[in-house]
């Protein structure tokens, strides 16, 4: 009873001091949940931000990855840079559809897109769209459709008469979907499409629906074809007709090959600046795309965006060569969310195909976070060190005020060691209470720092909590053995063992 009694006279002896000290625990507390909340829930945040910056996976055809790989083209901006800033900050999308002037030779089924919503990892993949890029005319005018010759040199001829006719030639097309609602064995529903692979485009007008003859067209295409929202473009392609085909211009006899022109009419409903290549591109459905290049259920390239764990060592080594791995290296990378596990997982239910992340996002996610870490780590390190400085101070200073209180204790047969726990004891009450109080005021600090920032609120783990109290309670510690040793003339170790 009378240590407790000595307890509450010092609160009210001195209560401005123990006040202060209350205070100066309380903001750092504050500071570190709010900075150590935010530190154990980044990593999510941030990858959900930059997510919304474009694939960071992408899929292809087995022969185009090889010869990628064989020119050292694999991670090029046009086949796999999801990320390279544009002129005016937008993102170049993955494998841009001006990137390269040929067709695709390789191809995958459309229609097996959407088995990459069954992979293991499939709720993290947050949305994907098939593309097929094709070249086509555009602005078109004469009859276009139909046969342009019956040889390959009579094909080729009437190929640039029609395309002279035309206000602009070898255009890029991307075939994808745009919001198109799959319907999976497993009963669940999905939206996929480019509604959200390209949420920093400026949109005039509206996205193109899925299955129709509308088209979105580029900025500067637009400007170039001198066409608006509500306009229609003739769209004409030469393809070739295999020499037994006397359904699509073959002759059947001469076994050379023809070619004739396939001509699509889209309206246009939208015009959208991106700010690279793709202002010189034009985004419709797959099946239109399709029906002009005569490739159904084709594309060549499937974007892929998912949240994902940043890189580390395990998953370089495993994005290498996975059968280099233990067995235990191997399930702790396939049941992890790196982006080189998701890849595998998608190549195990797409046949032929060959997904790879897109090494400048999966390269910036990890730089972002560890460097938002890191500071926000020193912030709460820094804000410790200022309130142990505080905390010494105060219980100095405090120390010395009580000198005849003190003197008093000691000559009625006080030891040392009992006035320097009462002095802790002091310090652990008040700074127990302002530091409960930070806590409190630092998840909210952390829940406002979380939807200014990322728009959405922060997890706050338990461990956030235990982590400070047990930082802050060393600090006060050291702090407080420091004033009573400097103040009684005691070693730190005589006054924990009370003598």
């Amino acid at each position: 009873m009378f240590f407790l009694k000595m307890i509450s006279r010092s609160f009210s002896r001195q209560f401005k001091r123990r006040l202060l000290i209350a205070v100066t625990v309380c903001l750092s507390a504050t500071v570190s949940v709010a900075m150590l909340g935010v530190v154990f829930d980044v990593g999510d945040k941030l990858n959900a931000e930059l997510s919304t910056y474009g694939s960071n996976i992408v899929v292809q055809p087995k022969s185009d990855a090889v010869v990628g790989d064989l020119y050292n083209t694999g991670d090029s901006a046009g086949s796999a840079s999801g990320s390279s800033s544009g002129s005016d900050g937008g993102s170049t999308s993955d494998g841009s559809a001006a990137a390269d002037s040929a067709d695709p030779t390789a191809f995958l089924k459309e229609s097996d897109a959407q088995k990459i919503k069954t992979i293991f990892w499939a709720f993290n993949i947050t949305n994907f769209a098939p593309e097929l890029n094709i070249h086509a005319d555009a602005g078109c005018v004469g009859s276009g459709a139909g046969s342009a010759g019956s040889a390959g040199t009579a094909g080729a001829s009437g190929a640039a008469a029609s395309a002279a006719k035309c206000k602009a030639t070898n255009v890029p097309i991307v075939g994808t979907w745009f919001a198109k609602t799959l319907h999976m064995d497993s009963g669940e529903s999905t939206v996929a499409g480019m509604n959200g692979m390209r949420s920093w485009w400026k949109i005039n007008g509206t996205w193109p629906k899925d299955d129709s003859e509308q088209a979105m067209v580029g900025s500067a295409l637009a400007a170039k074809l001198g066409v608006n929202v509500g306009d229609s473009v003739t769209l004409d392609k030469t393809i070739a007709v295999g020499a037994d085909d006397n359904t699509n211009g073959g002759t059947g006899k001469t076994g050379k090959s023809s070619t004739e022109r396939n001509r699509v009419k889209v309206k246009i409903v939208g015009i959208f600046d991106s700010g690279d290549s793709d202002n010189s591109a034009i985004y419709m459905p797959s099946i239109a795309a399709q029906t002009l290049a005569n490739l159904p259920n084709s594309i060549d390239k499937i974007e892929v965006k998912a949240l994902t764990t940043p890189d580390n060592d395990l998953a370089r080594k495993a994005s290498k060569n996975p059968n280099a791995l233990t067995q235990d290296e191997w399930e702790t990378w396939y049941c992890t969310a790196y982006p080189s596990s998701i890849a595998y997982q998608i190549e195990e239910v797409l046949p032929g195909a060959v997904a790879k992340q897109v090494r400048q996002v999966a390269a910036l996610q990890g730089d972002v976070l560890n460097k938002t870490q890191a500071v926000m780590v020193l912030m709460t390190v820094l804000s410790l060190v200022a309130a142990a400085i505080a905390v010494a101070n105060l219980m100095a200073a405090s120390i010395g005020e009580r000198g005849s209180e003190l003197a008093l204790l000691k000559a009625i047969g006080a030891t040392d060691g009992a006035v320097s726990r009462l002095m802790l004891a002091e310090t652990a009450v008040i700074s127990l209470v302002g530091a409960i109080a930070g806590a409190l005021l630092g998840s909210g600090v952390a829940q406002i720092v979380g939807h200014v920032v990322f728009g959405s609120g922060i997890t706050m783990r338990p461990m956030v909590f235990v982590l400070v109290f047990v930082l802050l309670a060393v600090t006060v510690l050291v702090a407080s053995l420091s004033s009573i040793r400097a103040i009684l003339g005691l070693r730190p170790a005589e006054v924990l063992h009370g003598r």
